[in-house]
């Protein structure tokens, strides 16, 4: 099992494509944490991934069942290019009044079945 050196702490995150000018929670997740390949022989970059779900209820794992997200962990912590500029692919929530609206959406999304 290949572990790896750093991984995203568990939280909440937008992806890039988030449009700060709409909805708080558009392209919003929570990463539950990282996942280790159980199989030696995968592929290198299927090794570890990370394993999140949507905080929006137009995201097609949400409609399929409530199903989680996996990505390859090099492609989460990895950039993308937006603009002409580098940035992150997902960046991390740290604004306390955002984290709790988060919260109560995922009360209303997963916990109330």
């Amino acid at each position: 099992m290949k572990l790896p050196g750093r991984v995203p702490e568990n939280g909440f995150y937008y992806h890039y494509k988030h449009d700060p000018n709409g909805a708080f929670y558009n392209y919003a997740y929570e990463v539950c944490g990282v996942g280790c390949h159980t199989e030696d022989d995968c592929r290198p970059e299927d090794a570890n991934m990370v394993v999140y779900r949507p905080l929006y209820k137009e995201a097609p794992v949400y409609k399929a069942g409530k199903l989680f997200d996996l990505r390859p962990l090099e492609m989460w912590i990895g950039n993308v290019i937006k603009d002409g500029k580098t940035i992150q692919r997902f960046s991390k929530i740290v604004d306390p009044g955002i984290i709790e609206q988060l919260k109560a959406n995922r009360k209303e999304m997963y916990e109330k079945d």
